[in-house]
């Protein structure tokens, strides 16, 4: 005869084991996701400084958003390399300077892949972001694990389409600069992104991918919509 004691013992780790093979289902923090602002940035640009700041104080200061410095290649051959520059950011900011008819310039704040403006603006900024978080269109939740070298990737089922972009970043970096506009600066740089990858397209089914780490310390994955509207943004 097993004791009652027993049954709820074996009842409950049963239980426990339904629950490890149940599917994920995304909390309301999940679904509330972060508006994205991506700051387009220069170590060679003087006008630059005020907007990283105003992305740092983002980063300390604020849990509604996900800012990363994507920083360009363009300045790095008028008198100083930036160490951070990237191709990819290059090549992002051209995509929205084609949409947005405005082309490329720094310091340049895109905010949820819907509206550009001048990083160091504040006054246009913020009632920018304000209406983002009103206006804030979330096709699917995302959430993120990291097991050791590995990254697990959970998006949920939803309406539309669109594609999954990697991205890697550093915290904090601390730069003294040499030459060019800023020489004799040293510059506080918070989220630089170090990598951009796409991994796949996302078309309403729910997923799981596991993939290495992007190059850097922390990582994100951004949802886009094929017109490049921000529709889904999570980071560790």
């Amino acid at each position: 005869m097993i004791h009652p004691l027993a049954s709820l013992r074996h009842a409950a780790s049963f239980a426990v084991l339904l629950a490890s093979f149940a599917p994920w289902t995304p909390s309301a923090a999940a679904v509330e996701r972060p508006v994205v602002i991506e700051l387009f940035t220069s170590q060679g640009c003087s006008s630059c400084p005020p907007a990283n700041a105003y992305l740092n104080e983002m980063v300390r200061g604020r849990r509604d958003v996900l800012p990363l410095a994507f920083h360009v290649t363009y300045w790095d051959r008028l008198g100083w390399k930036d160490p951070f520059s990237l191709s990819a950011a290059t090549d992002r900011q051209a995509r929205y300077g084609s949409r947005f008819g405005d082309g490329s310039y720094t310091p340049e704040i895109v905010v949820d892949g819907v509206t550009s403006h001048v990083g160091s603006n504040r006054a246009e900024v913020g009632p920018a972001i304000d209406r983002a978080r009103g206006a804030k269109s979330t096709a699917a939740a995302i959430k993120l694990a990291r097991n050791g070298g590995q990254l697990t990737v959970e998006v949920g089922g939803g309406e539309g389409r669109g594609r999954l972009l990697l991205v890697g970043f550093d915290h904090r970096h601390e730069t003294a600069i040499r030459r060019g506009e800023n020489g004799g600066r040293t510059l506080e740089e918070l989220n630089v992104v170090r990598s951009v990858r796409t991994l796949g397209e996302w078309s309403g089914a729910a997923l799981r991918l596991t993939e290495p780490m992007p190059e850097g310390e922390d990582a994100a994955v951004i949802l886009e919509s094929p017109e490049g509207r921000i529709v889904g943004a999570a980071r560790l």
